[in-house]
């Protein structure tokens, strides 16, 4: 077939996830048509509108940038349909009601373009019965395309056939939605709530069977199933409330509905005391009140046994937290089903039963066990899925466990493991991943697209040929090549926790690029997120403690030269971010020839949360930045572009996306946006490696850049003035935002004056080095340190 061309979008229905789905569309750079019932009053769009007003109050933010809202025109089903003939994509997102959307397709159906692709966002039902509703021409184009909440940070996508589907259009949707809207995609099967949903609600309902069945809070509950056992901080209850408790009853209320020879089907039902919380209204967030509630900025938990809400506390007994600190994980299930403690009990029981129902629906459900696993890390979070969870604790002895207790009509369900379980030693292995409905192993799609993530997310026990080949390395940063990729791009990766920048670091990036100049064509610096969370602060409190300061100087001077090698190297050097930049972080990047961001990457110069000033060169950069823009201006006024850097840098602002980065400064507007972070690397090098071939030279150093001088730090001042008077900021944030004003303007030299690269550099160093003399830094460095929470003293 030809290429899938998809140019613009319709949504149909503009409530929380139509409205979002919008939203991420407008983020991969697609317009969109945003349709949903026509207002009775006033404009007929209103209910749209009100959406689009509703996503700027959304946290965490659905848009990468505010400006992408205009990309979404408001639309009704009575005044717009003709728009519905320019959308190469139409995707069905309202409330789940068969027959809404069967009558909705019909209504919609005549004004679709010819081959255009129709999906539903459905979260469970039957994409063949929502396809009768369709003409043949269209349904051979339909599909589910079922998006998590929220949609531009969740990664999963459930991509789901009917039997009639075109099985290339599909495979050409599965391409698209990963490398354009940067999904991380499953195919699911035709099943009711499909994989993720099926899974995640049933362990939702085992987690309040079991809850109420051993007399446990509902926060105390949180405190087990969140963090502690590799889930999100939301945990299970938190979770309930954000996804709204009207919508988790009706995928319950699906379950039952439509499983009703499943052997669970007993618990596929409301408790009662969530059905009195919706007939209150207390939905959960959206309502403002549900399993918690917030009161005056106290957080309050519904206590059952009183009927009241109670202060939140959410305590682990001392002996579980104890089982769950365990490394082995062998021994930390086995001791947690030999416990008599509650908590112990609970924990046990949930994944037991977690386990015995995938192992027993596997084969109707997904493909392969992989399927299921990276459908929870993807949808719900989770560190690792059931089956990945239940190899590493053992196979065998798990499963023995589980038939124990089973006999002991302990288990929610008395029906037996399928006899594959009894063959294995896990789901996954150098083979592939155990396809139950096949009976056989199967390995990773085919698909093209798949080619471009050098490092997916691997499964437990899955096994992957990693070509990489080290050049040379230090304890700081590894100089690498993909042979396979291109032989003549090399990749430095910096190799320290959460890859902050320290002196092996710095020295390694000096020596990676010489060697690169020497004996490559280009070099990347990437590595898995996050980016750079700034200077190894426990190195320079170390230091600056024992009174090193003259040592302390000399790596700065030695941190501005790397950056200087990485902008004036004799080959491009790419920056491949994802995750946070922060800091030296945010300043290497400054200084690369060129960025590939991932979408979801938050850069920014945030030193001042610890007392202290940018000074690897990125004060310098700023400065060279406002001078160049001031040149294409008719008054030459350099502080009018100095006032909105410093105001970003003494408020430590971080961009929320890659898309912002590059309206800040932190980016420029060539640099390319990825929209899935697994496909980094493989554009990075091809961007390198375009940049090589296209005979890059190096910028020329500024001979002399115009900054703003005295008059541009009086005016930060008087800023500073008024918020320290206003109690705003305190005395050492004033120093520490003079700091900033008088890197960024050059030092005390005229307005106006022209300095060399140089004297920039050295005003950055003089600066950082005063404050870092400071007790309050000190103070500040030693606090975050601890704390991880910045210090105002």
């Amino acid at each position: 077939m030809e290429r899938l061309r998809i140019r613009k979008v319709a949504v149909l229905g503009a409530g929380v996830m139509g409205a979002q789905i919008a939203a991420h569309c407008a983020n991969a750079d697609l317009p969109v048509v945003l349709f949903d019932l026509p207002s009775g009053e006033g404009d007929r769009n209103a209910t749209v509108l009100r959406a689009l007003e509703g996503l700027k109050r959304l946290d965490p933010a659905p848009l990468a940038e505010s400006q992408r809202l205009g990309w979404i025109q408001p639309a009704n089903y009575d005044d717009d349909l003709e728009a519905l003939r320019e959308c190469d994509l139409v995707i069905e997102a309202i409330a789940e009601r068969l027959d809404w959307k069967q009558s909705l397709y019909e209504r919609v159906a005549p004004f679709l373009a010819e081959g255009v692709t129709l999906a539903s966002n459905t979260s469970g039902l039957s994409i063949t019965a929502l396809a009768q509703a369709l003409p043949e021409a269209v349904r051979r184009n339909f599909c589910g395309i079922h998006f998590f909440n929220p949609p531009r940070y969740l990664p999963l996508v459930e991509l789901v056939p009917h039997a009639g589907s075109d099985a290339a259009r599909l495979d050409a949707l599965e391409g698209w939605l990963t490398t354009r809207l940067g999904k991380s995609v499953i195919r699911a099967k035709d099943t009711p709530n499909f994989i993720a949903n099926r899974v995640g609600v049933f362990s939702i309902l085992a987690v309040m069977h079991h809850t109420q069945r051993l007399g446990l809070g509902f926060d105390e509950v949180d405190a087990l199933t969140g963090p502690r056992i590799g889930r999100p901080k939301s945990a299970t209850y938190r979770t309930a409330d954000v996804v709204g408790l009207d919508t988790l009853a009706h995928v319950i209320g699906t379950m039952q509905t439509t499983l009703p020879d499943d052997p669970w089907h007993e618990i596929f039902r409301v408790p009662p005391w969530l059905e009195v919380l919706i007939r209150q209204g207390a939905l959960g967030q959206k309502s403002g009140a549900g399993v918690y509630r917030k009161e005056k900025g106290n957080i309050l938990v519904l206590d059952l046994s009183a009927g009241t809400y109670r202060p939140a506390q959410g305590e682990v007994a001392p002996e579980v937290e104890e089982i769950l600190a365990l490394r082995d994980v062998r021994e930390r299930f086995a001791r947690l089903r030999a416990s008599g403690h509650p908590q112990a009990q609970f924990l046990w029981a949930l994944f037991r039963d977690v386990f015995h129902y995938c192992a027993f629906h596997l084969a109707t459900i997904a493909d392969s066990a992989r399927d299921v696993d990276l459908a929870m890390r993807w949808g719900f979070g989770w560190a690792m899925g059931p089956f990945e969870t239940w190899q590493a604790a053992g196979w065998r002895d798990i499963a023995r466990s589980i038939e124990e207790d089973r006999a002991a009509g302990l288990t929610l369900a008395n029906v037996p493991l399928p006899a594959w379980v009894e063959g294995l030693e896990g789901t996954h292995s150098a083979k592939g991943s155990w396809s139950a409905a096949r009976s056989t192993w199967v390995g990773r799609s085919s698909l093209a697209v798949y080619r471009r993530q050098l490092y997916p997310d691997r499964v437990l026990g899955e096994r992957f040929d990693d070509p990489g080949e080290t050049l040379w390395e230090n304890e700081g940063v590894r100089l690498w090549r993909r042979p396979d990729q291109d032989q003549g791009v090399g990749i430095v990766s910096v190799r320290t926790r959460h890859h902050t920048l320290g002196a092996a670091v710095i020295e390694g990036i000096l020596e990676a690029v010489a060697r690169a100049e020497r004996e490559l064509d280009a070099l990347v610096l990437w590595h898995e997120a996050p980016f750079a969370l700034g200077a190894d602060l426990k190195q320079v409190l170390e230091a600056a403690q024992a009174g090193r300061f003259d040592q302390l100087e000399t790596m700065v001077e030695r941190f501005q030269q790397a950056s200087m090698r990485l902008k004036h190297a004799e080959i491009p050097v790419v920056a491949a971010i994802e995750g946070m930049a922060l800091g030296g972080g945010c300043e290497f990047a400054l200084h690369a020839a060129h960025r590939v961001f991932a979408l979801e990457s938050y850069v920014g110069l945030v030193e001042v949360g610890v007392g202290l000033i940018p000074a690897g060169g990125g004060c310098k950069e700023l400065a060279i930045q406002a001078h160049r823009m001031a040149r294409r201006t008719a008054g030459g006024d350099v502080f009018a572009f100095i006032q909105p850097m410093f105001e970003q840098v003494a408020k430590a602002k971080v961009s929320r996306s890659a898309l912002e980065a590059q309206a800040i400064g932190y980016g420029r507007v060539g640099d390319d946006v990825v929209m899935h972070p697994k496909e980094l690397l493989y554009v990075a090098i091809r961007r390198a490696r375009s940049l090589a071939e296209a005979g890059y030279r190096p910028p020329l150093p500024e001979r002399e850049v115009v900054v703003a001088g005295r008059n541009g730090i009086a005016t930060c001042e008087m800023m500073l003035v008024n918020m320290r008077e206003g109690g705003f900021i305190s005395e050492h944030d004033y120093r520490v935002g003079k700091g900033v004003a008088t890197a960024l303007c050059g030092g005390e030299v005229e307005s106006g004056a022209r300095v060399p690269v140089e004297w920039l550099l050295a005003v950055e160093r003089r600066e950082f080095m005063a404050l870092l003399r400071t007790p309050q830094t000190l103070e500040r460095i030693a606090h975050t340190l601890a704390t991880g929470k910045p210090l105002r003293n």
